[in-house]
Order: C-alpha cells, then sequence, then structure tokens
C-alpha cells in the first residue's frame, strides 16, 4: 500500500515514517483492496501535553475513510487511528460478503 506522510508545521525524522508505513501495513491483513493512504501529522500549539493529532485518511476502492486522534505522542496517535480503521475496515468487509 503506498502512504504518504504529510508533517504540518514540523520536520518529520525517519524513524516515526517507517513506524507509520509498518503500522498502515499491518492494515492490509484485514482489508487487501486499500489503494493509498495519508497520514497528515500536526502540532498543535496549546499547553496541553495532548498536542499531537494524526490524521490518517484511507483510499479503498468506491470508499473513503478518515480517521483522527489527538494524542501525547505521534506514535500513539497513529496506532489509535489504525485501530479505529481495522474495525472500520472489518465492518466493510463484512458488508461485502453480505452483498455478495
Amino acid at each position: 500500500m503506498k502512504v504518504n506522510v504529510h508533517a504540518v508545521n514540523f520536520s518529520v525524522d525517519g524513524k516515526l515514517v517507517d513506524f507509520v508505513q509498518e503500522r498502515m501495513d499491518k492494515l492490509e491483513k484485514y482489508y487487501d483492496k486499500v489503494v493509498f493512504s495519508d497520514v497528515y501529522l500536526k502540532v498543535e500549539k496549546t499547553s496541553e501535553k495532548e498536542n499531537k493529532i494524526a490524521e490518517i485518511k484511507i483510499n479503498v476502492p468506491g470508499d473513503d475513510f478518515v480517521v483522527k486522534k489527538q494524542c501525547k505522542t505521534f506514535e500513539e496517535a497513529v496506532e489509535l487511528a489504525a485501530e479505529s480503521l481495522e474495525r472500520l475496515l472489518l465492518k466493510r468487509k463484512e458488508k461485502i460478503r453480505t452483498h455478495i
């Protein structure tokens, strides 16, 4: 799966990009028709500790899924967003199965 990582208002390091790529690749176990995904990593300028935002847009034939999570670290935000996407993809797979 093609994963595009976009860092908004900061520069991203290679380890974080690798982590995101590996985590997104795991989604293909749940639904193999994923075309590509866009991962937006943002830092919100607030005094709160949970100011890291990961927004993942995933493209499957006929649909787009968008999940946004805000946490203390990008890794945690990406992990939570990916878990939500796993559930969404499983629901989609079940829905398609029932129509066939």
